[in-house]
């Protein structure tokens, strides 16, 4: 799932996409709101989380505004220090879809992420992302095959939901690079392959059907089969 995040506070940014990341997201960040109104419009996002007071001349709201005036669709959730009812309101009026008031737990934020995307797909609420008889359990992040449980490392954790959200897809070394390391260039190491490779140990081994699939040249796809 890909998530445009506009936020000036640097702590406040840091703080939200490693969390989102950690939890299998790709972000983008955009500190000021003439580079996140450029990428909100020119790109496609399944979500969007936006500052409603950010530098740069047009605040948050008007971002939104200028998303629903072009019928773009994206899940907005707008974050602001601003919490009185009337404020609520407004935010919601201008085209959010959903308000979060500053200081917010990290779990809140991502309970209302995950709401929005549900919402938006017409899906029913899950705790589970499960591909096959694989089963990784998103609340408890306890990960089963069959019925055998797979004790997992938090990275290898981070690294499995990444891939089980993307099932079918293909993902390339970049995209996770940059959802599960937070590292926004190849550093032409291995260690996207020293962890496929612990992972699909830990939930291909010994079963008879793979999950964990390498495009030669290309990246990965997780799924019953290796065609993307």
């Amino acid at each position: 799932m890909r998530c445009l995040l506009i936020e000036n506070d640097k702590d406040a940014a840091r703080y939200i996409s490693t969390g989102l990341r950690e939890s299998g997201y790709a972000v983008r960040v955009c500190a000021d709101s003439v580079d996140g109104l450029h990428h909100a419009v020119n790109e496609s996002w399944d979500v969007a989380i936006i500052d409603r007071l950010l530098p740069g001349g047009v605040d948050g709201l008007s971002i939104v505004g200028k998303l629903r005036d072009l019928g773009k669709t994206t899940p907005v959730l707008i974050l602001s220090a601003l919490s009185s009812t009337d404020e609520r309101v407004r935010g919601l009026r201008s085209g959010g879809d959903d308000y979060l008031s500053k200081p917010f737990a990290f779990s809140e934020l991502l309970a209302r992420v995950e709401a929005l995307l549900r919402r938006a797909n017409g899906m029913q609420e899950t705790t589970q992302l499960q591909v096959a008889d694989l089963v990784l359990d998103t609340r408890k992040l306890r990960v089963t095959r069959g019925d055998i449980p797979i004790p997992l490392q938090p990275r290898e954790q981070r690294l499995l939901a990444y891939l089980m959200r993307n099932r079918g897809h293909l993902v390339t070394r970049t995209m996770l690079l940059e959802a599960v390391w937070d590292c926004h260039f190849d550093t032409q190491t291995n260690v996207i392959d020293v962890q496929i490779s612990r992972l699909r140990s830990k939930i291909d081994r010994g079963f008879s059907k793979p999950l964990i699939h390498t495009i030669r040249g290309v990246g990965y796809l997780m799924g019953e089969r290796a065609e993307a």
